[in-house]
């Protein structure tokens, strides 16, 4: 009997692992084409009037100029002259102060209205934010936010007394607080790895877009009603709505986490994926696998966060930098009054040098290590802050040069910081995890107003505290891992996985 030469007998193939999502999704995505660069910027365009709602407030509530109708002497606060010897260079109601009478309110009600607004994104974070990773998804909830942020300003035109602004103004904080997350985590995972950095980066253009055109809008309304500088701001936001619900695609990651793998296929096709139907079968083998995740609650992502001890270290660690960021990010710009200096222009140079730290991540984000960067800027940022506090009068020039290289500083790292965050956590969690850092960052902008107003008369006294707590926040940055050049993971089970890797290298 002829015996078959064992040698000869063919080896049967090794059963080759299942490759994950995101190595799956990498393959249709990977290749940035026009239509993903098309969905990044439609989706990143929501910046420009989040960057005019945060930062309208420098206008629309600027203490006005004044003269003496009388002789005044060498009085120059018009809290200690008597009414009727002074009055107003321009007309009332082109500020809230002037119209409402607040110039002589005290540090509470002065900051009351940025304050709310703040308040408001906190609110919104824990109600709103948090959906995007559930039902809703991310593409509805920009639409809800982008939505009632705009309605809110609408109608703001009409609030006939501070507390009805303020009550708007919370509003309209609550609207945008999803407003930024939604669309950075959104445009991103519309891209594959390599163009992640870069994506993510579109958004701050449009920010420094929004921020720059607030002082043009309000230099040609500067003789006008302050409504009207809500009125130029909101209505535009409400037509984006509707590009928004007819133009915007879901994110195909989130779509197929929550097992909608027919719409995730059909997001793919449209983006300019070609031979779709030759690996349906890959995706939907991700059907059983991703099928845990899909229920998850309002606050289960947060809880799950929490559960995880390397999580809840990541999370305590980039909120804490994220809190010292967002005091100066959002302080620097709100004090920009307590400068003497022409308003206008300050906003304008504060503005403009949001575009070097974009340039700054839209070309070196690839290189830079993101532990490292955040790190480095937070600390120029803080120093700079503190010198403008130790250095005299007679060095106005410098002064305000050394404020504007400390908010370009602060705006490298911030954005650093926010696709770090995204790098940082799963799929499953991590439009949650990035509303968490936007609270962190917006507990920092509550503080601020206060901040500012007490160091309304004190010229620069108030960026010594920024540039002291920027500094002291910024160094948590060391307790995060660095993810450069690393894949994102799509469940916590993934991720721990890859700690323990890491960890044990």
């Amino acid at each position: 009997m002829h015996m078959a030469d064992s040698s000869s007998t063919p080896l049967l193939p090794k059963h080759l692992p299942v490759p994950s999502l995101d190595e799956t999704l990498e393959r249709y995505i990977g290749d940035f084409r026009w239509a993903q660069l098309f969905q990044a910027f439609l989706v990143s365009f929501a910046w420009v009037f989040d960057g005019q709602q945060i930062f309208i407030s420098i206008f629309t509530e600027a203490e006005p100029s004044w003269h003496c109708t009388e002789l005044c002497g060498s009085v120059s606060d018009v809290c200690q002259l008597p009414k009727g010897s002074w009055a107003w260079d321009r007309a009332a109601d082109t500020s809230i102060v002037s119209e409402w009478n607040l110039e002589c309110a005290g540090y509470f009600i002065k900051s009351l209205t940025a304050s709310s607004f703040f308040i408001g994104s906190l609110v919104g974070g824990l109600v709103l934010a948090t959906l995007a990773d559930t039902s809703p998804g991310r593409k509805n909830m920009l639409l809800v936010s982008c939505l009632l942020m705009s309605a809110a300003g609408t109608f703001t035109i009409f609030s006939p007394n501070l507390w009805i602004y303020s009550g708007l103004r919370f509003v309209s904080g609550i609207g945008r607080a999803p407003l930024v997350t939604c669309a950075l985590v959104l445009s991103t995972e519309l891209v594959g790895k390599r163009w992640r950095g870069q994506v993510g980066v579109i958004g701050f253009f449009f920010s420094t877009l929004g921020f720059l055109s607030l002082p043009v809008i309000a230099y040609l309304n500067r003789d006008s009603s302050w409504r009207y500088v809500y009125l130029w701001t909101s209505i535009p936001a409400l037509l984006y709505c509707f590009l928004v619900l007819f133009l915007v695609l879901e994110s195909p990651r989130w779509l197929m986490v929550r097992g909608r793998k027919e719409e995730a296929v059909a997001t793919l096709k449209s983006i300019g994926t070609v031979n779709i139907n030759s690996s349906f079968s890959d995706l939907m083998a991700f059907e059983k696998e991703e099928e845990i995740s899909t229920n998850l609650n309002l606050f289960s992502a947060i809880s799950i966060l929490l559960e995880k001890r390397w999580a809840m270290q990541r999370l305590s660690a980039v909120m804490t930098v994220g809190f010292g960021v967002g005091m100066v990010y959002y302080g620097m710009p709100l004090a920009l009054g307590n400068l003497s200096f022409n308003l206008y222009w300050n906003v304008t140079f504060n503005a403009l040098s949001e575009l070097p730290s974009a340039l700054i991540a839209l070309f070196f984000i690839e290189r830079l290590n993101r532990k490292s960067s955040v790190l480095s800027f937070t600390m120029i940022s803080g120093v700079c802050s503190i010198v403008c506090v130790v250095i005299g009068e007679e060095w106005r020039t410098v002064k305000i040069g050394l404020e504007l290289v400390s908010f370009c500083s602060t705006c490298s790292a911030f954005q650093i910081l926010l696709i770090y965050n995204i790098e940082l956590f799963p799929t499953t969690v991590r439009n949650s995890a990035m509303a968490m850092l936007r609270q962190a960052v917006g507990l920092g902008a509550v503080l601020c107003p206060v901040i500012v107003e007490m160091g309304r008369g004190s010229g620069y006294l108030s960026y010594g505290v920024f540039g002291v707590v920027t500094i002291s926040c910024g160094l948590f940055v060391g307790c995060l891992p660095e993810t450069k050049g690393g894949r994102l993971c799509d469940t916590m089970e993934e991720e721990e996985n890859k700690h323990r890797a890491g960890s044990s290298a």
